[in-house]
């Protein structure tokens, strides 16, 4: 039997190195680019501002919005949207859709019926509930009536009308700070 000698380690030469900052540079560029089209066109961090949303969602809490998927399916009854403020659309609120176009929707004495039936809100807890009384209204096309689950420190729809369909550019969708509240939104 024979024994081949043990091959020297390659020394490097300066086009490996190259190569390897080429190598590196090709893959976060291309890193950057997947991150940008996911942040731009799916997926948003955005940080909530305000206690309108408690308990789900608290002041200065981190959530994932997801803004493509209003494309594939019907924003619905429910669903926590992000949309742009209608009284001033430089600002942006976070809310829950309580009823959708073509919905008749009131408040009496803070219970919500939608359509004459009265809405069971689970998320809703009775601390925050609030006893205004909204009159009964029409949701028009392509605009939703929507509240947040702190009634009694919300400015929503009962305040400012229904929100048209174009000022909404997301569905709330995973919480991730801080970390004891990461989940899925509901």
């Amino acid at each position: 039997m024979i024994e081949e000698a043990p091959t020297p380690p390659a020394i490097p030469t300066p086009a490996s190195s190259l190569r390897v900052w080429q190598v590196w540079a090709r893959d976060i560029f291309i890193s950057l680019a997947v991150s940008a089209f996911i942040i731009i066109f799916l997926y948003q961090p955005v940080k909530v501002e305000g206690t309108s949303m408690m308990p789900g969602l608290t002041d200065q809490e981190r959530i994932f919005i997801n803004k493509f998927v209003y494309k594939l399916e019907p924003i619905s009854r429910g669903d926590v949207i992000v949309f742009r403020y209608p009284l001033d659309p430089s600002k942006s609120y976070i809310k829950r859709v309580v009823a959708v176009a073509g919905d008749r929707v009131r408040i009496d004495d803070g219970q919500l019926y939608v359509n004459s039936r009265r809405v069971r809100e689970t998320y809703v807890p009775g601390d925050y509930v609030d006893t205004r009384t909204y009159p009964e209204t029409r949701v028009p096309e392509h605009a939703f009536f929507v509240l947040g689950d702190h009634r009694n420190l919300s400015n929503d729809s009962r305040d400012f009308g229904p929100v048209p369909e174009e000022l909404i550019y997301g569905k709330a969708v995973f919480a991730y700070w801080p970390v004891d509240k990461m989940g899925t939104l509901h």
